[in-house]
């Protein structure tokens, strides 16, 4: 039997608003993402509702202090989640809302782009490309080829941003994610 090919989005338990809106964001600019409010779910029960939704993927939003902390990957086995590489931590998001934008919905044509290209932005941009089945291209093609990008690059800090752009105007519509590190 073909998978469906859909990514299960959900949380960990005890989300704030802050967090289930973030989830609720990139639900609508990432197609193929179902997204669950897990409530008091363990690990396991996330599986089976994986399973339910035809999800092959899993991604948790973790909480910490009240706001999201980790980006986590899993893949679905038999009756388990496998974690997948990277953990993606998190030092600050900003919301659709915070951008001035209402309800984004991106166009099934999403692709991914990197603003530079050392070797850990290129490995991060990858892995999520091949994660969420979205096409990595260059900046230049992916503008001329696509109306939204899920564009990666270095803030103020240097550490990577990852945001989405709305193209050919190049307008931001979140959310926009700060990356404090990426564990391997």
């Amino acid at each position: 039997m073909a998978s469906s090919k859909k990514i299960m989005l959900t949380t960990s338990r005890n989300p704030t608003p802050r967090i289930r809106t973030f989830c609720n964001d990139l639900s609508q600019v990432i197609s193929g993402i179902v997204r669950v409010s897990r409530g008091k779910m363990s690990i396991d029960e996330v599986a089976e509702k994986a399973l339910e939704h035809d999800a092959d993927q899993v991604v948790i939003v973790d909480r910490w202090h009240g706001g999201p902390c980790q980006i986590k990957f899993f893949r679905v086995g038999d009756s388990d989640l496998v974690s997948v590489p990277p953990i993606v931590h998190i030092s600050n998001i900003k919301l659709q809302r915070e951008l001035g934008v209402s309800k984004a919905k991106l166009a099934s044509s999403l692709v991914l782009s990197a603003s530079d290209t050392s070797e850990e932005m290129l490995k991060v941009a990858e892995t999520f490309s091949e994660f969420f089945r979205i096409p990595m291209l260059s900046i230049d093609e992916a503008v001329r080829n696509s109306p939204t990008l899920m564009l990666f690059s270095r803030g103020k800090t240097k550490r990577i941003v990852i945001t989405f752009m709305v193209e050919p105007k190049h307008v931001e519509v979140g959310p926009r994610i700060a990356v404090s590190n990426v564990e391997w």
